[in-house]
């Protein structure tokens, strides 16, 4: 295997195959210490998490192909926490697409003039550049078309994909009494120009909620899969 990319929660290895191979860790983003799953640091380590993510990743990404949505999704691997995926290109250097059924974290932070804490949104679909220099940017379909990272008709394509996954993700959290206030996603192109879901589907990069108290990445897995 050849190391291609360190990221904060993944490292990524090319095989020999011409797969790509993706090692969870059991570092999940925020703050101060604190979870959160739209910040662009490392706040902290939770042992077991990554492959909790990865489970929970596994079941997601099934749904997804059993509902006909795209994904990179090739196999999974829970005892090494690493799940085998096919090569897809980025959109520019990297964009992550965030749909909101509530008020909270960074849209409460930029927009608390006029939201209230916790306020019902429609799946509102946001999508910030993946600059941690410049806190992640929120960035809009004509500045995404016009800068030639993506175009007008594959925004609408993916604001339709992020919606769709979102509300599957959300039915299957509500199963088990979870309500989804926010998720972030990622997307890429595959060799034939599609586009498709990448990344992951866990814990680590949504926020949901239980009887009103926030639930934890791990605390999620273990409801989800009845851990």
């Amino acid at each position: 295997m050849n190391l291609i990319f360190s990221g904060k929660t993944k490292d990524v290895y090319e095989l020999g195959d011409g797969h790509i191979l993706l090692k969870f860790k059991d570092d999940v983003t925020g703050t101060d210490g604190k979870f959160d799953p739209g910040a662009n640091t490392v706040g902290l380590t939770i042992e077991g998490v990554g492959q909790a993510g990865l489970k929970l990743t596994k079941f997601f990404f099934e749904r997804l192909q059993a509902a006909g949505i795209p994904t990179h999704y090739v196999a999974a691997n829970i005892d090494d926490a690493t799940m085998t995926v096919i090569p897809a290109n980025v959109f520019g250097k990297g964009l992550e697409v965030i749909c909101r059924y509530r008020a909270v974290g960074s849209f409460l932070r930029r927009y608390g003039l006029y939201a209230l804490e916790g306020q019902p949104l429609d799946a509102f679909v946001e999508v910030t550049l993946k600059d941690d220099e410049r806190q992640d940017p929120p960035i809009s379909k004509d500045a995404l078309d016009m800068l030639g990272i993506l175009t007008s008709e594959e925004y609408e394509i993916l604001k339709q994909r992020t919606q769709e996954i979102s509300g599957i993700v959300k039915e299957e959290l509500a199963k088990k009494g979870l309500e989804l206030y926010d998720i972030k996603l990622e997307f890429g192109r595959n060799k034939d120009g599609e586009l498709i879901l990448i990344d992951e589907i866990s814990g680590g990069n949504m926020r949901a909620y239980q009887d009103g108290n926030v639930i934890s990445p791990l605390e999620l897995e273990k409801i989800m899969l009845d851990i």
